[in-house]
């Protein structure tokens, strides 16, 4: 180690000015065995500087260089783990912790000794020596003397003091004075000590010479030691005054502190009484209000409303701790409870005469309306049990089982008085639509006039006299000379054995006018009651669910959808006469004509709609949702009788068939549902229907038209699908459009075909004959050679044009004339229209002839006896004539 050191002391630190006084091999605890030496240094030069620095050996192994160096000045603690028992590791906090082990505990301890050492001398901070043997920290440095720092080689390092210029002056004099003083150090020595020697007994006899004035300053120390005793009397019975003094003022300040004390325990008890006094105590005009308040006037029930509160507020006062233990609270916390019980019974002991009372004057006007078609308004009733909202609210918060017995109470009474009110209603409704004779003489003692009720249907629906006009049209087509075919086939509108001419549409529109105005009458008489059940029984803000229904804890989106639900449940039990009463108002006009299922599936779709957007799970929404499933139903079992009649179509075998009664009906059926769903939120419904409808329709005419015998297929094709054209022209149907263009369609091509069928061949054997020409032609004889064949000569081709002459062709076109007009009806007229097309026709085959006899006898001069013009004098002649 002392070659190491005195290397390092060579090669690092003599060119820096620095000597080293301790060293130390160590390496970082907890790493892999890498070596270094922890160096203790200080400067050569003033002021003196102590660092500790970091050597390391280089990698290639033959030189040492400085890595690191700290400060002493910055060493916080030096921590050597254990004072006791031997351990190499130690600890040096700079900034950062820097933990190490020695290779030796000789080391350590050689190293931790030579810092506390350089501490003490250089450095007035003082570093924080932790778990250090005492044996290793010396207890002070004597100043004025040589100091030595012993390092880890125990070597002995002497400290320099220089000389001041009074010294050097003196031992210069001294050695001049002496020649050997340079050359014979011994002999200058030996003079030196023969010279203290005569020094020394100088100073002895001067001493002894002086014990004259000894004595006389030992007289004045002992005087002067008399003096201090006197002075030390003084000050003891000086401390002994104020010792007393120093007692009265600790018995002044104990005093004080007990004063101080109790004023402040008199401030927190008076703190404390206020307390229970401003929260606890109730004044007495509240109490008089809660066990006396009138709760049948607005200013009882203000001042009553005002005492709960303030009860509910003394009750609900949050107690400081020790609060509970005193007698006096508990007495008062029991005299609220009391007065809670007490008016909580008279509260709710009168809000069940109130719903009794109610009821009684709710039932005296229930007769007023039971003659028309209204509802009681309950809004005075809601308006004075309103006045009850906050003390309702009370009495949910503070003795909920009396909360919970008036919310039943409330709705088993409403319950019946809705059901008698709505019941009463429905009968009503009812006894209108039907106009039975119990109707009138209920309704006797009413002025309404005729021309009154008259008014009123027409101006329900503005398509009344189109409608009426319709009908009226449909009837005539209905009323043909087959008499019968209403007999033969069920009607669409025939319903329980009622005839079309039974049924106008002004009692469709009495019907709507009447549904429309229950629909309207339950709406608001719902909502109504919906609004006070939500204030009156404080539904809006959640406190506590109803025990009728449980209770699910959940998010506050969560107690929104149980409050709504528990509003719904109540209504629910108010109105659940409501839905049997519409579904059997429903029944009952659907019984008296079916076609009332489309008013009411508009209006009740509507209705539906409108409370839907108001509120998606409220009653109102919910009840007519439901009801709107049955109307739904009717309306689609409506559309499915109709196909089913028509299926069921019979037609006479005697007469002709003309219009078929499920297609003019369908007319009926599309102009009464285009006015009625006129910009309905239910037209896909209507549509599907017409998808269905129609093609029940086009099956079931070409049905009825394979099983015709008197009239030809074609005519009964093309006379319906005819009509049904123009009703989908006139209607405009847009869903429609495709079957449109097929009854177009249909009608066309059986209109041809029925034309040429009829038209056949009026001209026989001149047919036959260019048809044999037509034919030598197709074996390959030319045209212009046809006329040398034998049997088509010229002289054959006039015999047969002589058998035409124009009388004879007119009389074909006349008995002609006479046939198709038996085949076709009059309601649709299209006797014109097949005349015309049978003209064309025959033109058609008139101008053929002509071609042939031009191409195949050319220049012979042949012609018809007969022109285009003869046959459009006879066609027009035979149509005028009949």
């Amino acid at each position: 180690m002392t070659a190491i050191k005195h290397a390092l002391q060579r090669d690092i630190f003599t060119p820096n000015d620095e000597r080293l006084l301790s060293i130390v091999n160590v390496c970082k605890a907890g790493k892999k065995k890498k070596n270094c030496f922890l160096c203790a240094t200080v400067t050569t030069e003033r002021p003196v500087q102590v660092k500790m620095v970091k050597v390391k050996k280089s990698d290639k192994g033959d030189f040492y260089k400085r890595q690191i160096a700290w400060l002493l000045r910055d060493l916080a603690v030096v921590d050597a783990k254990d004072a006791i028992k031997e351990n190499p590791e130690f600890d040096l906090h700079f900034e950062k912790i820097y933990k190490w082990v020695a290779s030796s505990t000789a080391e350590k301890n050689a190293f931790i000794s030579c810092i506390w050492k350089l501490n003490q001398r250089y450095l007035r901070k003082k570093i924080d020596f932790v778990n250090v043997s005492s044996q290793l920290l010396e207890e002070s440095v004597p100043s004025g003397e040589n100091q030595s720092v012993t390092g880890g080689d125990e070597e002995v390092v002497d400290v320099y003091q220089e000389l001041n210029a009074r010294e050097e002056q003196d031992i210069e004099i001294m050695m001049e004075g002496c020649e050997c003083a340079i050359s014979n150090a011994e002999a200058f020595a030996e003079r030196l000590s023969r010279e203290l020697q005569v020094l020394d007994g100088a100073n002895i006899q001067s001493i002894m010479a002086s014990e004259k004035q000894v004595n006389i300053l030992m007289k004045l120390l002992d005087e002067a030691l008399k003096e201090v005793d006197q002075i030390e009397l003084k000050l003891s019975s000086y401390e002994e005054m104020l010792q007393s003094v120093k007692e009265q003022m600790d018995q002044i300040s104990e005093s004080n502190h007990l004063i101080h004390l109790s004023n402040t325990n008199n401030v927190k008890l008076l703190s404390e009484i206020e307390f229970l006094v401003n929260h606890m105590d109730l004044a007495k005009g509240h109490i008089k209000a809660l066990q006396e308040g009138d709760l049948a006037s607005s200013r009882g029930i203000e001042a009553c409303t005002n005492a709960a509160d303030a009860l509910l507020q003394c009750m609900n006062v949050a107690l400081r701790p020790g609060h509970d233990m005193l007698l006096a609270v508990k007495q008062q916390q029991q005299r609220f409870s009391d007065l809670r019980e007490q008016f909580a019974r008279r509260l709710a002991s009168h809000l069940n005469n109130v719903f009794v009372q109610q009821g009684h004057d709710q039932s005296s006007t229930l007769a007023q309306h039971s003659v028309e078609l209204a509802l009681p308004n309950h809004h005075p009733f809601h308006r004075d049990l309103l006045r009850y909202a906050k003390l309702m609210e009370w009495l949910k918060s503070t003795d909920y089982g009396k909360y919970e017995g008036l919310t039943k109470n409330y709705m088993d009474y409403l319950s019946r008085l809705y059901e008698r009110e709505i019941k009463d209603f429905f009968e009503v409704a009812k006894i209108k639509m039907t106009g039975t004779t119990k109707e009138s003489k209920k309704f006797a003692t009413l002025p309404r006039k005729e021309s009154a009720v008259k008014q009123e249907t027409e101006s329900l629906h503005g398509s009344s006299g189109k409608l009426t006009g319709s009908t009226s049209s449909l009837n005539k087509l209905s009323v043909q000379s087959s008499g019968n075919r209403r007999s033969q086939s069920s009607s669409l509108l025939d319903m329980g054995n009622m005839s079309a001419s039974d049924l106008d549409v002004a009692d469709r529109t009495k019907f709507d006018k009447i549904f429309e105005q229950v629909l309207s009458e339950l709406e608001p008489l719902c909502l109504a009651e919906q609004d006070f059940i939500s204030k009156f029984f404080k539904l809006q803000q959640h406190q506590r669910p109803l025990a009728l229904w449980g209770s699910i804890p959940g998010s506050r989106d969560h107690d929104l959808r149980q409050r709504k639900d528990m509003i719904r449940q109540m209504m629910i039990k108010i109105f659940r006469c409501i839905e049997p009463e519409l579904n059997n108002l429903i029944a009952l006009g659907d019984k008296s004509d079916s076609f009332n299922s489309l008013y009411m599936l508009v209006k009740m779709s509507h209705h539906v709609w409108t409370a839907q957007n108001v509120d998606p799970a409220s009653f109102l929404s919910t009840t007519l949702g439901n009801v709107l499933v049955t109307v739904k139903r009717n309306f689609d079992k409506c559309i499915s009788n109709q196909i089913r009649q028509m299926e069921e179509v019979k037609i006479s075998k005697k007469s002709k068939v003309g219009i078929l009664p499920f297609v003019a009906e369908f007319e009926e059926f599309a102009g009464l549902a285009e006015s009625i769903f006129k910009n309905a939120e239910r037209r896909g419904d209507l549509d599907k229907a017409y998808t269905k409808l129609i093609r029940g329709v086009f099956v079931n005419v070409e049905k009825v038209a394979n099983e015709s015998q008197k009239t030809p297929r074609d005519v009964v094709m093309m006379e319906n699908f005819h009509h049904i054209f123009a009703t989908l022209s006139r209607l405009k149907i847009s869903c429609l459009e495709a079957e449109k263009k097929e009854a177009k369609q249909k009608y066309t091509d059986h209109l041809q075909s029925y034309v040429i069928y009829s038209l056949g061949q009026p001209l026989e054997k001149l047919n036959h004959f260019f048809e044999g020409v037509e034919a030598r032609v197709a074996q390959g004889i030319r045209e212009e050679e046809v006329s040398y064949q034998l049997a088509f000569n010229k002289q054959e081709l006039r015999k047969v044009i002589k058998e035409y002459p124009g009388k004879e062709v007119k009389k074909g076109l006349d008995n002609l004339y006479k046939k198709v007009d038996k085949h076709l009806c009059e309601e649709e007229n299209l006797l014109q229209v097949v005349w015309h097309s049978m003209q064309d026709e025959f033109i058609r085959q008139y101008k053929h002839f002509e071609g042939l006899i031009a191409r195949c006898y050319p220049g012979s001069g042949v012609t018809m006896e007969f022109t285009i013009q003869d046959i459009l004098d006879y066609c027009s002649s035979i149509a005028q004539s009949h």
